[in-house]
């Protein structure tokens, strides 16, 4: 079954800022109701195969690829890392862990209790003489 007129122009919405609830609103749903709205409707099929054929199509056009992003974030976290700009480091690092499902809800990934033991955070000297 193909997508009511509606559907088709949430898709559309949602590929502009990839928020679910302004799009249900930008598309026409109630905005009392377009959480909801947004929620159901990125749980149909149909909806999530337009919206990834409107991301591979994005891609296409403008030549940003997820691994062109995370090699620039490497490179830039390399940067920041020789310039001791930690506060970039920080995010740069936040954002490569969103991006490999590190920071869920319960902040601990998918990892197995066994994993969550051997995850070990390195942290540079504090600039006072000792590791943090």
């Amino acid at each position: 079954m193909g997508l009511t007129q509606k559907q088709k122009r949430f898709t559309e919405e949602y590929l502009v800022d990839l928020n679910g609830a302004q799009a249900a609103v930008r598309a026409g749903y109630s905005p009392k109701a377009a959480k909801d709205h947004a929620s159901r409707m990125l749980t149909k099929a149909d909806i999530h195969q337009e919206i990834q054929t409107g991301l591979q199509l994005v891609s296409e056009r403008t030549g940003v690829t997820v691994d062109g992003v995370v090699h620039a974030l490497v490179h830039t976290y390399e940067m920041a890392m020789a310039e001791k700009d930690f506060g970039a480091c920080t995010k740069i690092l936040e954002l490569l862990g969103k991006h490999v499902g590190m920071w869920p809800k319960n902040n601990l990934g998918n990892f197995t209790g066994e994993q969550q033991a051997q995850v070990v955070v390195y942290l540079p000297d504090n600039g006072r003489g000792s590791a943090i």
